[in-house]
């Protein structure tokens, strides 16, 4: 369907591109120089960390670290160069270096959209929603190339979801192939459900760190816990907000919202508009991979990152 919006969206689109002129790129020794000076202000912590408005609590073994909203915002911001976010800070392996090729984080935000139900979980037909996502994803493509941009391919998942009722926690992969890119792209998730929302974990990293990844997943999900008064047992029906969405929608992320291929163009445009205010494509980490960061809707659940092209 046609939206008028949509028509705005891409006039304007076409606009700021031709206004935009693409600045001298830095001196690259000045710029590492300065990205390094930023990673060693960082502060690593172990321990219990308390989130925000006491909504959860993340139990922070030794093999792991806790970066701070402030350090996660100077990771994700001032090295790799996203615009601004909100984020309740990174859990990363011990040793992390923001700068090393071949590194991983787990980006942490919250999404207050209410309690979200479960009770279809057990029958999720996940093969039938990736064909879905693939098909969402050939159709946002047209536009796409028409653009100037690479054609994506949704490749698969490199972890089907996996959903534990007792601790409402899901979690699943997706391999994404952007044309031309040497790389696939992992698109790694977590979602925690609790009593108002959910906390969304994204892993930013690249398919060679999969297996890796993989093996520190038992970890990540058991060292992050709503505290009571915000556990999913918590809710109250007479009280509390529903999410007008469920699992299925969680998975299927920004690739098949609502608003279809607009919310494609608005990423597109919110892109353009950052490159025109003199902001950087994306994110600079792992010299192997170019990632950058893609806005996605609620159902989305916050931050997904690729590698070796543009949305």
């Amino acid at each position: 369907m046609k939206l008028p919006v949509l028509s705005l969206a891409l006039g304007l689109l076409c606009a700021v591109s031709a206004l935009r002129a693409d600045p001298a790129p830095p001196d690259p020794a000045a710029e590492f120089a300065r990205m390094r000076q930023l990673s060693s202000g960082l502060k690593p912590m172990t321990g219990n960390i308390v989130l925000p408005d006491n909504i959860a609590t993340i139990a922070v073994p030794q093999n792991f670290r806790y970066l701070s909203a402030k350090d996660a915002e100077t990771v994700l911001v001032g090295i790799w160069g996203n615009p601004k976010q909100k984020s309740l800070g990174m859990i990363v392996p011990v040793g992390f270096d923001p700068l090393a090729r071949g590194g991983w984080a787990v980006d942490i935000t919250y999404s207050p959209d209410g309690y979200i139900k479960d009770d279809d979980a057990a029958e999720i037909n996940y093969a039938k929603l990736l064909d879905q996502m693939r098909t969402a994803v050939a159709e946002a493509n047209k536009e796409r190339v028409k653009q100037g941009y690479p054609a994506v391919e949704l490749v698969g998942w490199a972890s089907p979801p996996r959903y534990d009722a007792a601790t409402h926690k899901l979690y699943w992969a997706k391999e994404v192939k952007f044309s031309g890119a040497r790389v696939n792209t992992l698109n790694y998730n977590i979602r925690m459900l609790g009593r108002q929302g959910v906390l969304v974990l994204n892993v930013i990293g690249g398919m060679p760190q999969l297996a890796e990844i993989e093996r520190a997943t038992p970890a990540i999900l058991g060292m992050v816990n709503f505290n009571p008064g915000h556990r999913y047992a918590d809710f109250d029906s007479s009280t509390d907000k529903v999410a007008t969405y469920g699992l299925a929608a969680l998975v299927v992320g920004g690739i098949a919202a609502k608003a279809g291929l607009f919310k494609v163009v608005l990423s597109i445009l919110q892109e353009t508009l950052q490159a025109a205010q003199g902001g950087h494509r994306g994110p600079r980490c792992l010299p192997d991979a170019a990632f950058r960061l893609i806005h996605g809707g609620r159902t989305g659940g916050g931050l997904r990152w690729t590698t070796g092209g543009k949305l």
